[in-house]
Formats: C-alpha cells, structure tokens, sequence
C-alpha cells in the first residue's frame, strides 16, 4: 500500500535586507530597514499570504562583527513579535532568545505573553550564544565553555517549563456572581532549587493558547543534538550536501526516539537560500550580481574570526591554511566551523571563492535557479530522508520573499506538497504538533488523591 508524502513545513528566516550581505546595495534595497517595523510587518504579511508556517529572527545581544560590512543592529525579537501579532492573524512567530543571558522568569513571562497577544502563535528559538562579545556585555571576561552553556540551557528549560504549567487551564473561573475570578488551588508555584537557578514562582501570566511556546533549537555540534533530540520540536539546521543533511535527520531521529519521543515530532528544517529568475541564466546574473558586490576585506576579517586566525593567515587567492585549529578548540559555533572548512576543502575553494559561498546564507545552501528547479530542489530532499520542510532564507528581502510565495509556493501547492488554506490557528497547528499536557496539574490530583487516603486511614 503506497502512503501520500508527508506535507512540507516552511518557515521564513527574515534578515534586513536579505541573507546576502551585499543585498543592502541593490537598488531596490532600503539600508535602514533593520530597524523598520513596516519593513518586517510587510514581509510576515507576505509570508502568510503563502500560507508558509512561520517567520523567525535571529538575535545576539552584541553587535554582529562590524558595521561597516552590512546593515548591523537589530530590534529586540520578541518586541518586533508582538508589533506584527496585531497585523497578522494566522503566521506562526518564532524570535531566538539565549538562555546564557536572560533569566527563566523574565524570559517565560515574555513568550506566554507573545502566545496570548497572537491567539498560540509564538515559537522559542533556543540558543547558548556562542561569542565572547555578547560574554563581554553581561560582566564576563570569557566565554562560558560549550559544556557549561548546555549545562545553564537544560536547566533554563526545565524551569520555563514549571513556570508555563504553573497555572491550570481552569484555574482562571472569572465568576462574577460569586465574586471569585480565579482558583489559588489550582497554582503551582514552580518551587525550583537547582545549580543555576532558584524560582518560587508561579508565573504571572496565565497558561496560553499553545500551553508552551513551538521549541526550536539551531545548534548541530554534539551537545546541540542532544539537546534537540531531548527537547526541540522543530530543528533549524546548515548543510550544504544532501548527504550530510540525510546524516544528521536519521541521527537527530534516532536519538529523539531513544528519548523517549515521537521522531515524527521533532521537524528538521535545513536553511536554504533561493536566487530566483525566470530563467537559470537570469538567476545566474543577480547570484554573480550580488558577489560582485561583497566587500573582501570585511568579508575576510569575519571569516577569519570565524576560523580563530588571524586575517593576516588568509589569502584571498589561496586555499585555506593546511593547519586549522580543531572543533575541539572552538568554544563557539562548532558546528558552523566544521561546515565551513568541510566546504573549502571538499571543492578546493580559495579564500575568495569560500567568501563568495558564504556571502549568501553563511554556510547554509544556496541554490540558485528558476521557480521549478528550486521547487523539486526541495522535494529532492524531503523526499530523500535530508528534510521535512525548509527554513527559506531570501537573498534579498523584500523582493525574495515575495518571488518565493508567488513563484514556488504555487508549484509546490500543485503537487499537492502544501497548504492552500490555514488549517489550524496555532503555531503548533500548523507544525502538526499537539497542546502539551500539564503534568502538574496531573502532579496536584495525585498529591490530593494521596492526601485523602492517607487521612481516612
């Protein structure tokens, strides 16, 4: 008996002026859009009506390297959230928050918050942040080691949790005839003492449309993995080969099921950054177009960075130095320094040709072409075991966006592989995951129940 494909899931990863760096330079691109509302609202206004799942921003609390590469400063996520809520009414809002600089209380209010104002449709991208600049902003002089980063994030969760189950969803009674808009009974304060974090509790926020926030985790290196496969119910991840993305789905899927979970529930999404024209040589001009217009030696100051080199060790015109410090040694994105030097040595790349593939989605794919070969692109790997949908990342924004939804969303709709229509009205709706439980509440019956046999005995 044959079985239809599974439906794709689609999020858009919405940057300034797109995922190029160079993008700000077009003509049609603003430079001071990263800190328009109107830029963003319209752009989550795009991306609903396509029916896609999702929007979502990044966020570092530091600057992103230099302000003299691309347009650099961001709005605090959370806050754009709330602001397109009110002028959208079905897309699903996912804003990237670090559990090594906020606190579990501060950080929970704000996302049941964003859940009630949208009606269930907010999502957590959970991240460690991983640069010694955003340390230096928060009384460190170093960077918190990869170990210890994961270590204060399973934590940080597990206490997010208590604090979005601290409320029972009948305890709010609202009775006016006898006075009583709420049940005390039904609290339960999250009460947490452990090596991080003490909070009394309860929230003071009550329990939200969707229960928790959609989990999202972006990190890939071994910690990151097993951190998803605990936790995270969808996975934004970079590959550049459908190979290493069809290792990392089974991977990430067999651990999610030796934890005890539903693979079918923890949703890999790779980045991939689609350069669209009507014709292959059209989307070929704006490709070159674009890296034409990258600025080498910012562009060469970041990647050594990202390296742990010092610029002086790269030549544009050279390939990578044989010696390269190890994954081991890098205290930050781990993962990501892998996928680069992967890159480099698998095609020999020089120094200038690496920029040039990092200039559009810094390690993510980028696949440059017409509507249709981007399309069966994306089948290509959802049906091949490397995905079950995309986090689409524009090169350019607005127009990206916008050639995606009207362009590829249509032959993907064809085929049958996605919505025509919103199904559901929540964020997990749309990713087809269901209202968590609150095994609080099923804690406090049990306590109750054992209270009541002890006392008749």
């Amino acid at each position: 008996m044959s079985t239809s494909p599974k439906p794709l899931h689609l999020n858009a990863f919405l940057m300034s002026t797109g995922h190029h760096e160079a993008s700000w330079r077009l003509p049609e691109s603003d430079p001071y859009s990263t800190t328009s509302i109107a830029h963003y609202a319209k752009l989550a206004q795009t991306a609903e009506r396509g029916r896609l799942d999702s929007i979502f921003f990044a966020d570092s609390p530091s600057l992103w390297g230099t302000i003299g590469r691309r347009p650099s400063g961001s709005l605090e996520p959370t806050v754009v959230l709330a602001a397109i809520a009110a002028l959208t009414t079905r897309i699903g809002l996912i804003a990237t928050a670090s559990t090594t600089y906020n606190e579990p209380y501060n950080l929970a209010r704000r996302f049941a918050s964003i859940d009630h104002i949208s009606g269930g449709r907010v999502g957590w991208n959970i991240v460690t942040t991983a640069t010694l600049d955003a340390a230096r902003n928060f009384n460190r002089d170093e960077l918190p080691s990869h170990a210890a980063r994961y270590a204060r994030a399973e934590e940080f969760l597990q206490v997010a949790k208590k604090l979005w189950d601290s409320w029972d969803d009948k305890a709010v009674l609202a009775d006016k005839e006898a006075g009583l808009w709420g049940d005390d009974r039904l609290l339960y304060p999250a009460a947490h003492a452990g090596e991080h974090f003490q909070v009394a509790g309860a929230l003071n926020v009550p329990r939200t449309p969707q229960g928790h926030p959609l989990l999202v985790q972006a990190g890939s290196s071994e910690d990151g993995r097993a951190f998803a496969a605990n936790h995270a119910e969808a996975i934004f991840t970079a590959w550049q080969t459908i190979e290493e993305a069809q290792a990392f789905y089974a991977d990430v899927k067999r651990r999610a099921k030796d934890a005890g979970r539903d693979p079918d529930g923890v949703l890999v999404l790779p980045g991939i950054v689609p350069v669209l024209g009507s014709t292959e040589a059209e989307a070929r001009l704006l490709e070159e177009e674009l890296d034409r217009l990258i600025v080498p030696e910012y562009a060469l100051g970041n990647l050594a960075k990202q390296l742990k080199l010092d610029p002086s060790e790269l030549d544009l015109d050279k390939e990578l130095p044989a010696v390269l410090p190890t994954e081991d040694e890098i205290e930050g994105a781990k993962s990501r320094f892998t996928l680069i030097v992967d890159l480099a040595r698998r095609e020999r790349l020089t120094v200038r040709q690496l920029i040039g593939r990092l200039g559009g989605g810094r390690g993510h794919r980028t696949f440059t072409g017409t509507p249709e070969q981007v399309a069966d692109a994306i089948l290509d790997w959802a049906d091949n075991g490397a995905a079950d949908g995309f986090n689409i990342m524009p090169a350019v924004l607005p127009s990206g966006l916008e050639a995606f939804v009207d362009q590829v969303v249509p032959i993907l709709q064809a085929k049958g592989r996605f919505r025509t229509e919103y199904e559901a009205t929540t964020l997990r709706g749309h990713y087809g995951l269901a209202r968590p439980e609150n095994p609080r509440r099923a804690e406090a019956v049990a306590s109750a129940v054992k209270g009541v046999l002890a006392h008749s005995r």
